[in-house]
């Protein structure tokens, strides 16, 4: 395998300790669907954490994740978190 540059940031460092469990638990299995399950489980956690620090204000919410409100209810219904 071809030696990739590290990550030099700690959430770079995070999800690449993540990710090598996460194969670790496969035992040689081969995954699929890993970027849509990985962008979602992230998007999620983020979405969770910004509506906690902008105590429950969509609308901060959305201006600190630099996107639409409207966009963002929609992610909040989908990952079931209002």
């Amino acid at each position: 395998m071809k030696p990739v540059p590290e990550c030099r940031d700690e959430l770079g460092r995070a999800v690449f300790a993540t990710l090598e469990r996460y194969f670790h638990d496969l035992e040689g299995q081969t995954p699929t669907g890993l970027h849509a399950l990985v962008m979602d489980r992230v998007e999620c956690e983020l979405i969770r954490y910004i509506l906690t620090r902008a105590g429950g204000n969509q609308t901060l919410a959305a201006q600190m994740l630099g996107i639409n409100r409207n966009t963002l209810r929609r992610k909040i219904q989908q990952y079931q978190l209002g």
